[in-house]
């Protein structure tokens, strides 16, 4: 065991004091446990309004990557690194991007999704391997996940994704001069002191999840993913997915339920393919055809229509 010297002294962190409002957790009822959750979460919508422009300016990053044949990576330790990993695997069902578009690292690797492994976050050397494993480059975004802001896995890794001349985000959940960390985009989520000291998986792991929330789907709205408020590039891999699609299809059309399966089918189950046939009265290679030349964006791809 390290001596007591050699341990970096972190109590002064937003997420490692205590919160006064919890000061008698131990003796609540459980409609009082509930009501002061209810209470304390409420700070996270706060704190995403405070970070709104950083928000935005990393979405435009982010996009602006994306859009150039660029890459995004979420980095991070336990629940932080475990947010990433969530929010990268959603993207290719939503927004039928290719795996290898939006990428989570996870300290530990697959294993440390189920069981903690939280001693790794301490290697900053693991975090710069991992950027290297990955092939990062110039034309990629890496987002350092920490909600204490001092993890060295996280710090190695931005500082290896710099060095490689990617574009870097940086999420905390302390102010700057806690833990003041170099980055294109710093977005701080300040939702103060946990209900349970310390436990970081409470507020501050659910204002990050709705940052990446943010992040990701904005990027993709971005990318022409999204038409009006519609998943059109939806991945049609299943049931729920395949009847989303076909009401998808109705409701932007005047086809019935059986004429928008159909359309779907014609279409090779691809939302946005479907409806630009139904809107243009191209062929499918037409239609392929037009829809890349416009990036796969849609509405520009209607827009250029004569």
């Amino acid at each position: 065991m390290p001596s007591t010297e050699s341990i970096e002294e972190r109590g002064h962190l937003l997420t490692e004091q205590a919160n006064p409002q919890s000061q008698n957790l131990d003796q609540l009822s459980s409609l009082e446990l509930v009501d002061l959750f209810n209470q304390q979460d409420q700070l996270t919508v706060t704190a995403i309004a405070a970070a709104r422009e950083d928000l935005a300016a990393a979405i435009e990053i982010i996009s602006g990557a994306l859009a150039k044949k660029g890459r995004l990576f979420y980095i991070g330790a336990g629940t932080s690194g475990r947010l990433g990993v969530l929010d990268a695997v959603e993207c290719p069902p939503t927004f039928c991007t290719p795996p290898e578009l939006v990428q989570g690292i996870l300290a530990g690797g697959a294993s440390a999704l189920l069981r903690s492994s939280e001693g790794l976050e301490d290697i900053a050397e693991d975090g710069a391997r991992a950027i290297a494993d990955h092939r990062i480059t110039q034309l990629d975004v890496v987002v350092g996940i920490t909600a204490g802001g001092t993890t060295p896995y996280v710090h190695g890794a931005l500082d290896a994704a710099r060095a490689r001349g990617a574009k870097t985000i940086f999420i905390a959940c302390v102010p700057e001069i806690q833990a003041p960390r170099p980055a294109d985009v710093n977005i701080r989520l300040l939702t103060g002191p946990e209900i349970l000291a310390g436990s970081t998986r409470l507020k501050a792991g659910t204002v990050t999840k709705m940052a990446l929330n943010i992040l990701s789907t904005g990027a993709m709205v971005k990318l022409g993913k999204v038409y009006g408020n519609r998943m059109v590039d939806v991945a049609v891999t299943n049931r729920k997915l395949e009847d989303r699609a076909v009401r998808i299809l109705q409701d932007l059309t005047d086809l019935n339920r059986e004429q928008a399966g159909q359309l779907l089918n014609a279409s090779g189950q691809r939302v946005k393919l479907a409806l630009l046939m139904h809107w243009s009265g191209l062929s499918l290679e037409a239609a392929e055809a037009q829809l890349l030349s416009h990036g796969g964006n849609l509405r520009q791809a209607m827009d250029a229509l004569p």
